[in-house]
């Protein structure tokens, strides 16, 4: 299996819209015609309530580690460092435009942060599992998805430019590149902040559909 191939399947497995799948299965609803109608983590949260926006977002993330986890089918990629940096790279964004624009829901997805984070993972996971921190330490103290996300795509670019240093300039340009992709794709909630009409996760409470 080529490279072109594989980076197909990363799309492929990036396009799988959990959100849409998960509120249509157990709820009977499209998540796209509530609440934000991003088909994402945070919206999964605010309609669906903290058990299932868990569960989206950890799907999110392991469709991130499994794309760029691809590597391992081509042997060449297995001892050579920096050949198998790029190529995660390459199979992670893939993922992430999969999630972005899902073949299987039209097209329209998520932002993306959850697989950047899984695909994060997958490359550097001492990095990641700090990002991870820092999203849950802010989520639980703000309740804020939106937040949390940027922390954690910022605390990300910080740590690799500046406190790992790494010295792979594609790994380097990707940090930059997922921290700007963070923000300008949460330009509306950085908005709905600051007015403070932005909506907050209801953490250990159950969603409104299951409440009527």
């Amino acid at each position: 299996m080529n490279e072109i191939m594989l980076v197909i399947v990363a799309y492929l497995l990036g396009s799988i819209p959990t959100s849409v799948w998960v509120s249509k299965a157990v709820f009977g609803i499209d998540i796209r015609h509530y609440g934000s109608g991003n088909p994402g983590a945070t919206n999964t949260f605010r309609v669906l309530g903290s058990k299932w926006g868990a569960f989206v977002m950890t799907a999110d993330i392991t469709k991130g580690v499994i794309a760029t986890s691809l590597y391992i089918l081509i042997p060449y990629y297995l001892h050579n460092e920096l050949a198998r940096t790029n190529f995660m790279i390459a199979l992670g964004m893939a993922a992430v435009v999969g999630h972005v624009f899902p073949i299987w829901a039209d097209f329209k997805g998520g932002k993306g942060v959850a697989t950047i984070l899984g695909m994060a993972l997958a490359i550097q996971p001492i990095v990641a599992l700090i990002c991870i921190i820092v999203f849950l330490i802010t989520l639980f103290t703000t309740r804020f998805v939106s937040l949390s996300s940027m922390l954690a795509g910022v605390a990300f670019m910080v740590l690799i430019l500046f406190i790992f240093k790494e010295k792979e300039t594609s790994y380097r340009i990707f940090a930059i590149v997922v921290a700007l992709m963070v923000v300008v794709t949460h330009q509306k909630n950085i908005g709905r902040l600051l007015k403070g009409e932005e909506h907050k996760a209801p953490l250990f409470k159950k969603n409104r559909k299951q409440q009527d």
